[in-house]
């Protein structure tokens, strides 16, 4: 021992003597050198990255790139695990967007898998009787939509993926059978939506002790109705699912409480493969979900308004920059709501509103020191340029290929209707129909408006699923949950990135802001005081949100296989993973 002692202050002395030989400015030169400047790090790998709104979650995707799947495998996996692990948002009882990049093919697509109308749904059973929507569109058992989840998971997986359907469900159930520690943040959302999950007795069972009690942190929650049903879809894929014992006891379920799902209803579901919609952004290629989503073109048309402004020299998170996000943020959700619907159902101006002609008309409206009031909103018409409680998890593999999902129960918890004995929560997106709208569209004889409920009808959405291609490789993949606030948040992200030139972890954390096409500016409570104040001098009326906006979930990707990934930490649980 005194022998290492005495060795040990041989070296001290040795680096002493060195130190006493370097100007004390290149030490420090040297040592600055070797650290980033930057206050917020993204997590880095070389081998791809997962990132989601909690972290055991992303963690089985990692394990799943580690075992030789690709991205569409591992994404498959975490939306699976999400499931079990994210009961407020993560499901197999609702509904989403994949936005995939296969990197060998060099192309992208889309997996609409949107929850649909039950045949049954009329638009009168969600208006009450003074015409407005009753509570009935957001909770209960005629709230919920048809899933799609499964059949999206599981189309995405047959075509693109490449392990083994059974490997990459497997996690899923293990989490359900075996149990997870319940994090602080589980604890208080289970607390904050005990009234919605006691809309049925099989989530409160599922979610509370037997005596009725909350569960602790650190307690062990474990769900086997819901490990069954995992298997059911293990074992038969898709059609385990929405045929036999499951979609049996779905049927069963809507039927002695009043709700209007049927087996017929389950047994029609079908996904839809659809291209995705594309524009460009400062020489870099924008690839989103079309609509029944209204995010990608909203997205689209926003980034072209945009793009004339210098918005670099404004600076990132200045009121000029916030201003001008706030302008076409208007413009854009404006356009989204009256023009964007089910594809199926309408025919749709989606490359009239996302060309670049369009956008130079619509942004004549934009000023650079006032806001622009509502009633100088003024339409223009798109056919005229005829030459178009969610969450979100991003995943990129070191193959090329990217997955940006986003998927949804609705609020949180959904419905709060969980299927007996079958251990999953169904959605509630029966509310996204715009009823009132439409009924006095009906009542006074004018035409229904796009998002009009109809039996078999896919409900618009805002859900914003996105990768951006730097020559032609996947560069950024990003989304976000928050309802009404993902566009705005997807496209502060990119701007953040693109723009700014932070990287992911920097644009995830700036203070956001919210509009929803009107005077009324929603900023998050990190805006600062003086930055608020000359906002409201430009006629901004403003709303400090008690709510963050949002939960992106943000890869960047760099020639060398780089990957960075940045977890929202707007939802404590979020967390990025590389393999």
């Amino acid at each position: 021992m005194t022998k290492l002692v005495a060795i040990f202050a041989r070296v001290l002395a040795s680096i002493a003597l060195v130190s006493l030989a370097i100007p004390a400015h290149s030490q420090h030169n040297e040592i600055v050198e070797n650290l980033s400047p930057r206050i917020q790090q993204p997590v880095y790998g070389s081998s791809g990255m997962v990132v989601s709104q909690n972290g055991l979650a992303s963690e089985v995707g990692a394990q799943v790139l580690r075992d030789g799947g690709n991205a569409i495998d591992a994404a498959v996996a975490t939306g699976f695990a999400l499931a079990v692990t994210l009961p407020r948002a993560g499901n197999i009882g609702g509904g989403g967007f994949m936005v995939v990049y296969l990197g060998e093919e060099r192309r992208s697509l889309v997996i609409d898998y949107r929850t649909i109308a039950p045949a049954a749904a009329r638009t009168e059973m969600y208006i009450d009787s003074d015409g407005n929507e009753s509570a009935a569109a957001s909770s209960g058992y005629i709230a919920p939509s048809v899933p799609g989840t499964v059949a999206g998971l599981y189309h995405a997986h047959q075509r693109y993926g490449r392990l083994p359907w059974e490997r990459v469900v497997a996690p899923a159930i293990r989490l359900a059978e075996e149990g997870f520690a319940l994090s602080h943040e589980h604890v208080a959302v289970f607390a904050a939506g005990k009234g919605r999950i006691m809309r049925s007795d099989a989530a409160f069972s599922a979610y509370f002790k037997p005596d009725g009690s909350a569960y602790a942190p650190g307690e062990i929650l474990r769900q086997p109705d819901m490990a069954w049903t995992l298997r059911q879809i293990s074992q038969f894929g898709a059609n385990g699912f929405y045929s036999g014992e499951v979609a049996r006891k779905i049927a069963e379920d809507m039927a002695r409480h009043g709700g209007l799902i049927t087996q017929a209803d389950l047994s029609a579901y079908r996904p839809i493969e659809r291209e995705a919609v594309s524009g460009t952004y400062r020489g870099l290629t924008v690839i989103s979900a079309p609509p029944v989503s209204s995010g990608g073109t909203a997205l689209i048309e926003m980034l072209n308004l945009l793009e004339p402004y210098d918005l670099a020299s404004m600076g990132a998170g200045s009121a000029a920059s916030l201003h001008l996000l706030s302008e076409v943020m208007k413009l854009g959700t404006v356009d989204r709501r009256k023009y964007i619907g089910d594809p199926a159902f309408f025919r749709l101006p989606v490359e009239q509103l996302i060309s670049k002609e369009y956008a130079r008309e619509r942004g004549q409206r934009i000023s650079l020191t006032r806001a622009l009031h509502p009633r100088d909103h003024a339409q223009v018409d798109p056919w005229s340029f005829e030459s178009q409680n969610t969450t979100h998890f991003s995943v990129a593999d070191a193959e090329g290929n990217a997955v940006s999902n986003t998927y949804t129960l609705g609020s949180d918890f959904g419905s709060g209707v969980m299927v007996e004995g079958a251990g999953f929560l169904l959605d509630n997106q029966m509310n996204n129909f715009s009823h009132e709208v439409a009924y006095r569209a009906e009542r006074d004889g004018r035409q229904a408006p796009v998002n009009a409920l109809a039996p078999g009808k896919r409900m618009s959405s805002s859900m914003t699923p996105t990768i951006i291609l730097k020559d032609n490789q996947p560069w950024l993949v990003t989304g976000s949950p928050g309802g009404s606030t993902i566009i705005g948040n997807v496209l502060q992200v990119i701007v953040g990135v693109v723009d700014f030139g932070l990287n992911a972890a920097e644009a995830t954390n700036q203070p956001r802001i919210h509009q929803e096409g009107t005077n009324l500016l929603s900023i998050e409570q990190a805006l600062n005081p003086d930055t608020q104040a000359i906002l409201s001098s430009m006629g901004h009326e403003l709303r400090v949100s008690d709510f963050a906006f949002g939960s992106a979930q943000t890869i960047m990707i760099e020639p060398g296989n780089r990957f960075s990934g940045a977890a929202d930490p707007r939802r404590p649980d979020a967390l990025a993973v590389a393999p």
